[in-house]
């Protein structure tokens, strides 16, 4: 006859082996679903929840990744910084432009070689305060939209938040709409009141890349910020938002750099933007002021 107490301790190993498979099995389910959700974040949380949905979502991401110092989703290799400039033929030096998309949380740097800009990195921004749309007023919490200029008095290696840069505005377009605010920054970091917050590792690989352009010889770089990717079908989707009106005259601007790839001219008359192609030969960004092109 089988002894039952030898069987019961067996059976009993069994059902727990078995058992903490099931359960691996189902935290690996758990962990590949959680993955598959942060990479298609960007496209089904604004169809679900909307804009601030995932705006919330990627700032709860970015925060949790920064107080563990865990770079952010993304983020170049920073170790690898000669390499990279080499792999893409640029030069540390040369004339630089910086686009931002608020909704995707991007940082673009972009540097000229040959005429023509090239996009040298894209940073993962790890919080800007706020939502779409423009900055109105001082103390309104919340990151402008439109384009800038940068010159050397608007850097600060001193900054509280590791180094920084000022953005100017409001600029001649803030102020014809009567938008007040200062001292907005693009900055190292991860705190924001309206500010764009890099980290310090990105924020210092940026800050070597302007302040060599500006050294060497580019007297202002161009700002672009958008509130997001500015394709047609985002602008359609957003069809029956207040600033629709703001957001295609900024993508007239969008696309001329697309299309020549250097920084167009930009000025404001009547109370809006104006844009006309920038040539290769003057990568210098002219002070953005009121006037109209044609008089």
């Amino acid at each position: 006859m089988p002894d039952i107490t030898q069987q019961q301790p067996a059976a009993r190993r069994r059902r727990k082996r078995w058992g903490g498979v099931l359960v691996l099995a189902f935290l690996l389910t758990l962990v590949a679903a959680g993955v598959a959700a942060i990479q298609f974040a960007q496209q089904w949380m604004p169809v679900v929840f909307g804009d601030d949905g995932l705006i919330r979502y990627e700032r709860s991401q970015r925060r949790m990744r920064a107080e563990y110092d865990l770079p952010m989703p993304g983020q170049p290799d920073l170790a690898r910084f000669s390499e990279r400039l080499k792999d893409q033929g640029l030069k540390e030096g040369a004339p630089v432009l910086v686009r931002i998309f608020k909704r995707e949380f991007e940082l673009e740097l972009w540097m000229q070689r040959d005429g023509a800009f090239r996009r040298f990195a894209t940073y993962p921004i790890c919080r800007w305060s706020g939502w779409l749309g423009p900055k109105l007023a001082e103390g309104d919490r919340q990151a402008p939209e439109g384009f800038y200029t940068v010159e050397a008095s608007a850097l600060n290696p001193n900054s509280r938040w590791f180094r920084s840069f000022n953005l100017g505005y409001p600029n001649a377009f803030d102020r014809a709409q009567g938008r007040t605010g200062s001292l907005i920054m693009v900055h190292g970091g991860c705190g924001s009141i309206g500010c764009f917050a890099m980290t310090n590792g990105q924020m210092a690989e940026i800050w070597r890349l302007v302040t060599a352009a500006l050294g060497g010889g580019q007297k202002r770089f161009q700002v672009q910020v958008y509130p997001f990717r500015m394709s047609e079908a985002e602008l359609s989707a957003h069809a029956n938002d207040p600033d629709i009106a703001f957001w295609r005259d900024l993508k007239a601007g969008h696309d001329l750099f697309e299309v020549n790839a250097v920084p167009p001219r930009v000025s404001v008359c009547k109370g809006r933007y104006q844009f006309q192609a920038g040539t290769g030969a003057s990568p210098d960004s002219e002070p953005i002021e009121a006037g109209c092109p044609n008089g």
